[in-house]
């Protein structure tokens, strides 16, 4: 899909070759630098809209207008690299849209938005390349799969100057500017980056790079310093049905609190909690616990009004029914409809966002009333991974 804005003048088809690939010069004193080339997790904590790292360049300096690079990912959405001149006033935005390249580009008064090609949120590196072929700006994924822009314009060609600036997994841009909107945050990995035949440092803007795993896997990983929080009033509950919530994954590696539930004002209402040490699974209802060997890679627990049924792998021999009353399980049903729901920790008694108890191991896959959980769209710890697990 392409949504043009005003005609485009021919001075943007050099424009956006640069812009997708520099903003480099000398790193600030007392700034970590790195490579172009260098393996960068676009994941790490930070907030959410800033680069992690980045560069600035003359454009004078620069002889190529084709830049390419690995990327890895199973995230569907998220920030891969900007670019911009004129300080921001002319930019560009690679990113994924369900798993999807989107391109974005402003320059003037002239805005650009391009969708296509493979979906890359496959865990496997693909190389992506960017380059300028007068009339068009073409994408290429692999050697093959090619998204082409092209642009004609009567005016003439501007001639570039000043400072070109490229940032890896955030943007320099007010987000309210962008045609598309997107979900930035990207857990994914960057590497082999050849920008422009440059080779002038990047900047860091943390302390240490956080590693990419040389091995990944779907799932979402808690390396145990947080959780995810959401609301219960986001789940699509029938008034009289019940919750049906499902989870993936190797429950013998795991330690710590995998999910819990409570209700404002009321005692903490559930809890399913893995201890590595006993190598059991414990469920906390109210005043019951049900202890579990962690062998199972599959738990399903079913919360209705009069009862709650735990599953595992799907045996019926290994099915758990626990009854439930407004008597024995007070705010039950409201901890459901007006409650909080916490993955990787234990919800703390005050209406905060404080936990203990957090998770170590990877949910392969987490659904609620059937639907895959997205942790992106909850109130989480930055160090949780949302898509990817080490294998």
């Amino acid at each position: 899909m392409v949504v043009f804005r005003k005609a485009m003048a021919g001075g943007l088809l050099l424009s956006l070759s640069l812009t997708l690939l520099g903003w480099g010069a000398e790193g600030r004193r007392g700034k970590k630098e790195v490579s172009g080339g260098a393996t960068v997790y676009l994941g790490q904590d930070r907030d959410i809209w800033r680069p992690l790292i980045h560069t600035a360049v003359n454009l004078s300096e620069i002889s190529s207008i084709k830049s390419s690079f690995h990327l890895r990912t199973f995230d569907p959405e998220g920030a891969v690299f900007y670019g911009d001149t004129k300080n921001g006033e002319d930019w560009f935005v690679l990113s994924l849209k369900d798993g999807i390249p989107l391109m974005q580009i402003s320059r003037g008064n002239s805005l650009v938005s391009v969708a296509g090609g493979p979906k890359l949120n496959d865990g496997k590196w693909h190389i992506v390349e960017v380059s300028n072929q007068d009339p068009f700006v073409i994408l290429e994924v692999d050697g093959s799969n090619r998204m082409e822009v092209g642009m004609q314009s009567k005016e003439t060609n501007e001639v570039l100057s000043g400072e070109l600036r490229l940032a890896l997994g955030g943007i320099l841009v007010d987000q309210e500017k962008l045609i598309v909107p997107f979900e930035p945050h990207m857990d994914g990995c960057v590497r082999k980056g050849s920008w422009l035949n440059l080779s002038v440092p990047w900047e860091v803007e943390a302390e240490e790079l956080w590693p990419c795993y040389q091995n990944v896997q779907p799932g979402s990983y808690f390396p145990g310093t947080g959780f995810a929080i959401f609301n219960t009033s986001v789940f699509p509950i029938e008034a009289d049905g019940g919750v049906k919530t499902e989870l993936w994954g190797d429950f013998s590696k795991m330690d710590g609190t995998i999910f819990s539930i409570k209700a404002p004002g009321q005692e903490l209402m559930f809890a399913l909690v893995a201890n590595n040490n006993t190598k059991e699974v414990t469920l906390t209802f109210g005043e019951e616990n049900i202890c579990m060997k962690d062998t199972f890679k599959r738990l399903v627990i079913i919360f209705q009004t009069d009862s709650l049924q735990v599953l595992q792998d799907e045996d019926e021999s290994k099915t758990t029914t626990l009854p439930t009353s407004p008597v024995s399980h007070p705010g039950y049903l409201t901890a459901w409809k007006e409650g909080r729901l916490a993955v990787g920790g234990l919800l703390g008694e005050e209406e905060d966002d404080v936990g203990s108890q957090f998770l170590t191991g990877c949910l392969e896959k987490i659904q609620v009333q059937g639907r895959d959980l997205d942790l992106d769209l909850a109130v989480k710890h930055m160090s949780i991974s949302s898509h990817s697990c080490p294998a």
